[in-house]
């Protein structure tokens, strides 16, 4: 297992990396995690014991999730819109309810194969202004325990066992603030310089993601998800989770 942080070597181990934990998620924080791996849950339960939450394309709210929830998530079809009897909350809430906890959000909203970063969805500018978001990136060595496509519990179950080791490689990127949202009245003004750039990445927003959502919000956005692609090595793609819903249906019928 390599861990890595931005500005800082590599680390192989845990006590190495505690040396800077002004660079890791702290309570109150929000992780921006790839999502590729039933095992990605299961590494960030470990090391920084998050409350877990699924996103949607269509809201900005998130769903909090236990361990094992978060666990299987990562075997279910995307969705576009969560169940009707879900209790569903905004990220500045959880945290103010859960104040000494990590929040982890998983934005693309459903695995990938890691080889590309999904549109996000507009979950993460819900978070407060003064909450730190970390952008972690982590992949697998062999790939072939990602769950890409849902229902491979044999496939994974298979391939986590066949072969001796599987190496993780943790990236962490350096913190971002949702500049998005208005500052509180006892938030130092000066602490938060906003950027009103924006990349080449804008158009990657889809349709849906986009319908409400500003040229401020979209800077926090593509922040986020450039650093994801960055520390990933991977590009930012433009197919979102209707794209892979309509994939999932013409693979099911071929493996039928």
């Amino acid at each position: 297992m390599v861990h890595q942080v931005q500005g800082l070597p590599d680390h192989k181990t845990l006590s190495s990396l505690a040396k800077h934990q002004a660079r890791l998620p702290q309570p109150a924080s929000i992780i921006a995690a790839s999502s590729t791996s039933p095992i990605d849950a299961l590494y960030l339960a470990a090391i920084f014991d998050p409350i877990f939450t699924a996103s949607y394309p269509s809201s900005r709210l998130v769903q909090q999730l236990s361990l094992f929830q978060a666990v299987l998530n990562a075997f279910q079809p995307p969705r576009e819109h969560p169940n009707s009897n879900a209790r569903l909350v905004d990220l500045e809430t959880l945290i103010r309810e859960n104040p000494n906890r990590v929040v982890a959000v998983f934005p693309e909203c459903t695995t990938t194969n890691g080889r590309g970063i999904l549109p996000f969805s507009a979950s993460l500018l819900t978070a407060p202004r003064t909450s730190k978001i970390f952008p972690i990136s982590l992949r697998y060595t062999p790939a072939d325990i990602t769950t890409p496509l849902p229902d491979t519990y044999v496939s994974f179950l298979w391939n986590l066992n066949s072969k001796p080791t599987h190496c993780i490689r943790v990236r962490i990127a350096e913190s971002v603030h949702n500049t998005s949202r208005p500052p509180s009245k006892n938030v130092n003004h000066l602490e938060y310089v906003h950027d009103d750039t924006t990349s080449s990445s804008d158009t990657l927003l889809d349709s849906e993601d986009a319908e409400g959502v500003n040229a401020a919000e979209k800077v926090v956005l593509n922040k986020v998800a450039e650093a994801l692609a960055r520390l990933g090595r991977v590009k930012r793609v433009g197919l979102g989770v209707k794209d892979k819903i309509a994939f999932v249906k013409v693979w099911s019928k071929w493996h039928r």
